[in-house]
């Protein structure tokens, strides 16, 4: 993405409003400043995501981005983040952060309206409420995932997608994991039929499809330990693990299979769900949020002088008749040298395509084809060389591993970060935005993707 071509200095004015607010001000729009086609609006920024969009400039968005937020450390911790960016030594951006906070800073946003495109990254429990009343005030929405933490919330989302196509607006959900470059082969290679056959409709026991992610609580972000809000400790306002991570892994499941195709809730049976908790001592939590003990909102999660945190969960369901798996599990800390993983399998009619992440692919992400099937190993080797020489990808290796399983070995210039991946997913919303409309699948598949994950925590719940 490119730079923008001008910079704008950053002057911090630390003075009163109403309500105590403080304000960070910069100079008046200026004519340059209104031919830019996105003026952002950061609302509540509680998680460090909404920071990532805005780890590189970009040419359609001005560089002043106003930030509406209530009085704590949770905008501080963005801002720093922001500062972070801008006094980078390589490739620094060029934000102006001009902040409002206060007890009525949401209905200060929705008066002023000083942009087009809000991002809200947050504290769950608020995020339908947001979206709902930045929508109804005829505001585009980028939001990071989940938009809502509970099947009580569903029908609220719902008509904020109506409110969004009556309005001429755009409602979207960050999906980074999209861009990661061997799930975009996983998808491309299942659906080859002369190597992968047709994906199978598996069973509950052996589901077609499985995707299992393990996160970390405690992590490094752009260089520097994550300090996390205690609110993220508390599944009423962060949302429980099968509801918060999953909502990536649903959302794989539907672009993958059924790739740029129509979904809606009846496409969705729900076959189990279960939820447990991670055990927090004292100790891990003053280590990820800097916070002595746990807060009194928190007390109702703690048994033995320990945080139970439902941060993990499991669903299997159908979707369309095939059998998938979802499970997110959370722990305090990655192993030396590792981080956050991921597990994908699709078993099809000829092989199995299977994604690693663990340590002996040094936690990089790493793509197996299994010949399960029995295939002859070199006619199946000569197919798979065939088809990988048309993937939009040059340089891609097929290497053996044993008698039966293969593995892509991907050019590290194809390795794109984690981090990265929020200015793809930024970019690709700012194509939508100049079209003025979403692919018509994207909406029925989140629909879809928020039912399938809070008809999940409903299930698990009752059991």
């Amino acid at each position: 993405m490119k730079k923008l071509l001008f910079f704008l200095p950053v002057l911090i004015l630390a003075s009163c409003g109403s309500g105590g607010s403080k304000h960070q001000t910069t100079k008046s729009d200026s004519p340059m400043e209104k031919s830019y086609q996105v003026k952002l609006i950061t609302v509540d920024p509680g998680h460090f995501h909404a920071a990532l969009l805005q780890k590189s400039m970009y040419d359609q968005i001005s560089p002043d981005v106003r930030v509406y937020a209530p009085q704590g450390p949770d905008y501080q911790q963005h801002l720093n983040r922001i500062k972070a960016y801008n006094s980078r030594p390589v490739n620094p951006t060029s934000w102006n952060e001009i902040v409002y906070t206060g007890p009525d800073f949401f209905e200060k946003m929705i008066a002023e309206k000083a942009g087009n495109v809000v991002v809200i990254s947050g504290n769950n429990r608020k995020k339908t409420e947001y979206i709902t009343k930045s929508i109804d005030a005829g505001l585009n929405v980028l939001a990071d995932k989940p938009m809502i933490i509970s099947p009580e919330d569903f029908p609220a989302l719902e008509n904020a997608f109506k409110s969004a196509k009556e309005k001429g607006v755009l409602l979207y959900d960050i999906m980074t994991e999209r861009y990661e470059v061997t799930t975009i082969l996983q998808k491309l290679l299942s659906h080859n039929s002369k190597v992968f056959g047709t994906l199978i409709n598996g069973s509950k026991e052996e589901p077609a499809v499985s995707k299992i992610s393990v996160h970390h609580f405690s992590k490094i972000v752009s260089g520097s330990p994550l300090l996390r809000p205690a609110w993220y400790f508390d599944v009423k306002q962060q949302g429980e693990g099968i509801v918060d991570v999953t909502t990536h892994l649903v959302d794989l499941v539907q672009w993958e299979c059924f790739p740029e195709q129509i979904l809606n809730p009846a496409d969705i049976a729900m076959i189990s769900a279960k939820r447990w908790p991670t055990i927090i001592s004292k100790q891990e939590f003053k280590g990820v949020t800097g916070i002595d003990d746990f807060p009194d909102f928190l007390q109702k999660d703690v048994k033995d002088g320990k945080l139970n945190v439902f941060a993990n969960g499991e669903m299997i369901y159908k979707i369309k008749g095939i059998y998938a798996k979802v499970s997110v599990e959370w722990k305090y800390q990655a192993p030396e040298g590792g981080g956050d993983t991921h597990y994908s399998v699709m078993h099809g009619t000829k092989c199995d395509l299977v994604i690693k992440q663990g340590p002996e692919e040094s936690f990089i992400p790493t793509l197996y084809i299994e010949n399960v099937k029995g295939l002859a190993m070199k006619d199946f080797i000569s197919e798979l060389n065939e088809v990988v020489k048309i993937l939009p990808y040059d340089s891609l290796q097929i290497e053996s591993v044993n008698k039966s399983v293969l593995k892509i070995i991907v050019p590290v210039k194809y390795r794109v970060s984690h981090e990265e991946h929020f200015g793809q997913v930024t970019a690709k919303f700012l194509e939508y935005l100049k079209d003025g409309k979403l692919p018509e699948w994207e909406v029925p598949g989140m629909i879809t993707k928020y039912f399938t994950t809070t008809s999940a925590l409903k299930l698990a719940r009752e059991k």
